[in-house]
């Protein structure tokens, strides 16, 4: 397997992942494993999920928070994925700058698609579907592909690829990018050269929570160094909520 970090001069000065604020869908999840239901309260699909009122304030404290850091520390470059909660997050968060008109939506830092579980929650899926929740249960979350949907090593094919651009088109650049939790637990893989064990582990020990950050440096030989994850600076210093859900086969991540 090629490392993406090793032996590469070109890679952008620092490299900020910043996961979308709360969804409605993340609201909607939360609320049926509470009650013990199968299926989430949404009439929304994934790509059209919009934040939640929490959210809106989450990415709003974003953006003062942005707006606050010194030049040097603001994004030169944004990216986002294309769907509504990431995108809407990156319009705030960005709203006092000149970067929203020149914002990239790139498909490839899409949420990972749940396929048939789409909506459910796990005890949905052991309900509508237990031969596949077994199976999942056998083969294990990182590489069990939901009919229909992708599996985590399908995320990170696209974020290796998405990387790969980032390194060779803004070298020396401050790159921001809006996304999911499992795009950027897929950029921690790539990025630190994790294996399946520590990753998933640090998926379940830390939750991601909505409006973190995880940010990386760029060091002499031009890797890009880990320097803090699931920050929540911006978010505390607003005095807004702090939401994360634990990663669940059916959650709306």
């Amino acid at each position: 397997m090629t490392d993406l970090s090793a032996g590469r001069r070109n890679a952008p000065d620092r490299l900020v992942l910043v996961r979308h604020g709360e969804s409605v869908g993340n609201v909607a999840d939360r609320r049926a494993r509470e009650q013990g239901v199968g299926k989430l309260d949404l009439e929304y699909r994934d790509a059209d999920t919009p934040l939640s009122e929490t959210g809106e304030r989450q990415a709003e404290a974003v953006g003062r928070w942005v707006g606050g850091l010194e030049d040097g520390q603001r994004p030169s470059v944004a990216l986002a994925s294309p769907y509504n909660r990431a995108a809407s997050t990156a319009q705030e968060a960005l709203g006092e700058l000149d970067l929203v008109d020149r914002l990239v939506l790139d498909e490839r830092l899409r949420e990972r698609d749940l396929g048939i579980f789409d909506g459910l929650t796990g005890l949905g899926i052991k309900e509508a579907y237990p031969e596949e929740a077994e199976r999942r249960s056998r083969v294990g979350k990182f590489y069990y592909r939901p009919p229909g949907g992708e599996s985590w090593c399908d995320v990170i094919q696209r974020v290796r690829a998405v990387l790969a651009d980032i390194r060779s088109e803004y070298d020396g650049e401050r790159v921001w990018v809006f996304s999911h939790q499992a795009v950027i637990m897929s950029f921690r893989y790539v990025l630190e050269d994790l294996d399946e064990e520590t990753l998933l582990g640090i998926d379940t020990d830390t939750p991601m929570g909505n409006c973190s950050v995880t940010s990386y440096e760029r060091d002499a030989d031009g890797a890009l160094t880990l320097v803090e994850y699931n920050d929540m600076t911006a978010v505390q210093a607003a005095d807004e909520p702090e939401t994360h859900e634990e990663p669940t086969p059916g959650s709306q991540e």
